[in-house]
């Protein structure tokens, strides 16, 4: 696996600094998942986000056995649906224990209300459609800049631009599509000279 989705657990024992944080960091689609309790809604409003509300993570007095494998079970299932979105949790300080030892039991918690956890994924895929069209605006762009400066200029910018996105973690996917499409340029404009009079027995 070369990546990780993050799953946000937010005690309701959470500050509002604590919640402020949390709330920064979050990308656009993430999901929240929250008790149905007048605590988690403090800590929901404050993220500022829709809650989805989940009655498995509202406190219990006496858990039962397999309590841990349920909440594990919930929170994966939202986080497979779309597993390059972040997950937030807002539930209890006891049910957020279970919740952590079942779901990441090989991750250390961080001891706040606030841990963070990854779930292991697989890279995003490459926008093949995309890199395509792109590629064949390049060759456009390319051809017509190239009245003024070296023709190569462009098409260069841009692999050094994918191979720098091929080292940052989650954006692996765009610095392929950037390379690609820089493969697909070079063919076009290939195409273009071939079928040109500047080639010797043009088509």
């Amino acid at each position: 696996m070369a990546d990780f989705q993050r799953i946000v657990v937010v005690s309701t024992r959470a500050s509002t600094a604590d919640v402020d944080r949390v709330r920064a960091g979050l990308g656009s689609t993430a999901v929240v998942l929250t008790a149905p309790t007048a605590e988690a809604k403090r800590v929901v409003q404050g993220l500022g986000r829709a809650p989805v509300p989940e009655v498995v993570l509202a406190p219990v007095s006496y858990p039962d056995a397999d309590r841990g494998h349920r909440l594990d079970a919930v929170v994966r299932r939202h986080a497979v649906a779309d597993r390059f979105r972040d997950v937030v949790v807002v539930a209890d300080p006891a049910t957020v224990v279970l919740l952590l030892r079942a779901l990441a039991p090989d991750q250390l918690a961080e001891g706040g209300p606030v841990t963070e956890v990854g779930l292991p994924r697989g890279p995003r895929p490459v926008p093949l459609g995309p890199a395509a069209a792109g590629g064949v605006a390049l060759a456009v762009v390319a051809g017509v800049v190239g009245l003024v400066v070296p023709v190569w200029l462009l098409p260069a910018l841009v692999v050094a631009a994918g191979l720098v996105l091929l080292v940052v973690p989650g954006r692996r996917h765009l610095g392929y599509a950037l390379l690609i499409a820089t493969g697909v340029a070079a063919i076009v404009t290939l195409l273009a000279i071939a079928g040109s009079d500047r080639f010797p027995g043009a088509w």
